[in-house]
């Protein structure tokens, strides 16, 4: 009986994850006027004075502000509306600039409030409010690297800085009022959820009224008849998601009755008993399982089964979900089927063979951030252990 219900499952998830993407694209549009406000404050006061200084930019928009989209095929979309036609016009590759723009997007896999880890939570059993304090230290260090590569490769290309020396503070602080709400956001969220005045299951709908303040109150982007329609398109996504949900809990039983986690688990220990080989050898598998499934898909459907067998391993659910998340995300910029690289290329109007060659060093970067997380733990567990005790 599972089977007919799992295959039921894989077609409406298949046929529907556009629906599902477009519900985050949509809430995502409301704060199109917080990113340009970001963009101001960080190419003119913040990155003025670094090479390739729009993809500098294009890293830190996608951290303050990529937790709210919840999607990386959304966030990175948007940011190269906003930011590849001043890229272009300083005369930046067009595929480098798809590229940044839609490999910085990956950061949402990790800064909450990530769609991938409310899912990965919801049907592993797993702490979501853990999972979101767990997510801060590697999107702040995928941030960090990308910002390296984008200093790198931009000299290697000849994008030189705008401003010969950093912004005055003067300019820092009217450049900071100017995007102060769109800032506001993470700090929010992390004080908030800290002094237990939001569980981490409300920061999503927190992120909605959000930008649906800031969109209307404060800039003034959207009207009854925008929010009308994306209510009733909301209530549409929110009722297939749900759906899905149902149906995978039957087939994570199913999984259970066939012990195929015990298959799996007995023979990945065949191959070795060491923990972080076998971790490797799975993220092989995830990152090849994302170059041709949808990251929901893979979300929902492999969790049940790779989860208990970490779990038999000793790796910690919450660093296992950090490194599948980012992983499967990292598919979205991986051909032949990923979603964020074609749509990146198509609006930046370039090849995706030039965008895939022209972004290695920054491809590099996100495989460093999933090895830290392997190799290093403890230093994702910090944030968790420090709200909610070890």
């Amino acid at each position: 009986m599972y089977r007919e219900v799992s295959g039921f499952l894989f077609a409406i998830i298949s046929s529907d994850f556009h629906a599902i993407r477009q519900f985050y694209a949509k809430r995502c549009r409301i704060l199109c006027r917080a990113k340009r406000a970001l963009f101001r404050f960080g190419s003119n006061a913040c990155t003025g004075h670094m090479y390739g200084n729009i993809g500098q930019v294009s890293c830190l928009m996608s951290t303050l502000m990529g937790g709210v989209s919840g999607s990386a095929v959304a966030d990175a979309s948007m940011e190269c509306r906003i930011l590849g036609p001043e890229m272009t016009r300083l005369g930046y590759d067009r595929g480098w600039s798809a590229a940044i723009n839609g490999l910085s997007g990956l950061i949402v896999a990790t800064i909450p409030p990530s769609m991938g880890l409310i899912i990965y939570g919801t049907v592993g059993e797993v702490s979501i409010g853990r999972l979101f304090m767990a997510g801060w230290v590697p999107g702040i260090l995928m941030c960090v690297l990308l910002m390296l590569a984008v200093t790198w490769s931009a000299r290697r290309f000849g994008y030189k800085p705008e401003h010969d020396h950093p912004a005055p503070l003067s300019e820092i602080l009217k450049a900071l009022l100017d995007s102060i709400w769109a800032i506001l956001f993470p700090v929010l969220l992390i004080v908030l959820i800290r002094f237990g005045i939001m569980s981490p299951t409300e920061s999503g709908s927190f992120a909605c009224a959000y930008a649906l303040l800031v969109g209307t109150v404060f800039y003034h982007e959207l009207t009854w008849e925008s929010l009308l329609q994306t209510l009733r398109d909301s209530v549409k996504d929110i009722t297939v998601i749900t759906i899905i949900l149902a149906f995978s809990g039957v087939f994570g039983y199913g999984i259970v009755f066939d012990n195929i986690t015990v298959t799996i688990a007995n023979a990945l220990l065949g191959i070795t008993s060491n923990s972080a080989i076998l971790l490797l050898l799975v993220v092989v598998f995830l990152l090849i399982c994302g170059m041709f499934m949808e990251t929901t898909v893979i979300a929902l459907i492999l969790t049940p089964i790779l989860l208990p067998v970490m779990r038999s391993i000793g790796v910690n659910e919450v660093v296992f979900g950090m490194i599948m998340m980012t992983t499967v995300t990292f598919g979205v910029m991986t051909p032949p089927v990923g979603t964020a690289l074609y749509a990146v290329s198509d609006i930046m109007e370039c090849p995706i063979e030039e965008t895939f060659k022209k972004g290695w060093p920054f491809y590099l970067a996100i495989v460093c951030v999933i090895l830290f997380m392997i190799f290093f733990p403890q230093a994702v567990l910090f944030l968790p252990n420090l709200v909610y005790g070890a």
